[in-house]
């Protein structure tokens, strides 16, 4: 891999997936699956009013094609591709792909993005690294839930989707059939295994960090309108449906309100989250905090969204930047 800095003497082709469907999941993914396409276009006019030369690339069928046109020697990847039509692991196809053409490229390897993505996976890492995460079970059939030792309630999603994909009011389980219920659903829809964690009723935080070694950017916390505990999660709807109650009901505070002592907590977590993934460039980790203040990392999102209206550049505007000023630095650790 290259690791000099993006020289300012080269383009910078902006890459980016292109779908009209999902292989798997409810129709209504395509809504997230899409979203990359404004960022794109986000990106590319932030960098070009800043004096760079910048083509957008769509990636329509594969990342070979989309890059054909431009040389690793004139131009920089700036590396939004998910993957087409929501495939399975394409996001870390896309950038081993990418690398092994010889490209610089913006965000994560390959390698980082595989273990985010498989979240049986990055638990597994976690939790060899030594940081708290919710226990899980790992369910590829209804016919293997029983009694496990996990205790209800639960929290059960896709094993390998992100963007709250497969995410919904039901996603929270309070006994053995609602969670039967729950994976059947997810292995009919989604065509992969689903996992049920522990269900940590408290606060909810998304830690934003970038560099090297990792800068932790002010903390966002999802101040939830709901009555019910269990109610309090970031559905599908509430991250995509603006005119839905669960978006009305799911504000971000950023910079969050939180003890000296317990900001801490989360960002050395965050930060040990991030070297046991191997993350490198950006990544988002999303935690949960309990009543005794103890922070359980439940995702770790590498390259995630960095659209005008997303967490990270909510994180990144809180610590003083213009978005042309993210996009420049997220280029520049390339």
């Amino acid at each position: 891999m290259v690791a000099a800095r993006a020289a300012p003497g080269m383009g910078v082709v902006v890459l980016y997936n292109e779908s009209d469907g999902v292989a798997q999941g409810e129709e209504q993914d395509l809504i997230a699956v899409q979203g990359v396409v404004a960022c794109a276009r986000a990106v590319a006019e932030a960098l070009a009013a800043a004096g760079r030369r910048v083509a957008l690339a769509p990636m329509r069928a594969d990342v070979e094609s989309a890059l054909s046109p431009f040389s690793p020697a004139e131009w920089i990847v700036f590396n939004l591709g998910e993957g087409v039509n929501s495939r399975l692991f394409d996001e870390a196809r896309t950038a081993w792909a990418i690398e092994a053409m010889g490209y610089r490229f913006t965000g994560n390897r390959g390698e980082a993005l595989a273990r985010s993505t498989n979240k049986a996976e990055a638990k597994a890492c976690l939790a060899r690294a030594g940081v708290p995460t919710p226990p899980w079970h790992l369910y590829r059939h209804p016919a293997e839930v029983a009694q496990d030792g996990l205790a209800f309630p639960l929290f059960v999603k896709p094993v390998a989707e992100d963007a709250s994909q497969g995410i919904g009011p039901d996603a929270v389980v309070r006994d053995r059939t609602a969670l039967q219920a729950r994976v059947a659903y997810i292995v009919e829809k989604y065509r992969q295994a689903a996992l049920a964690e522990r269900f940590i009723a408290g606060r909810e935080f998304n830690i934003s960090l970038w560099g090297d070694p990792p800068e932790v950017l002010p903390l966002a916390e999802i101040d939830f309108a709901f009555d019910d505990p269990l109610k309090r999660i970031v559905t599908f709807a509430a991250k995509w449906d603006a005119d839905s109650p669960e978006y009305r009901n799911t504000p971000v505070r950023c910079p969050a309100e939180v003890d000296p002592a317990l900001a801490e907590r989360i960002r050395s977590v965050a930060k040990r989250a991030w070297e046991a993934i191997g993350c490198r460039g950006y990544a988002r980790v999303d935690m949960r905090v309990d009543e005794s203040g103890t922070p359980y990392v439940v995702e770790v999102n590498c390259n995630p969204d960095i659209s005008p209206d997303a967490g990270f550049f909510r994180a990144a505007r809180a610590a003083g930047y213009t978005y042309q000023e993210m996009a420049l630095r997220i280029l520049e650790m390339a």
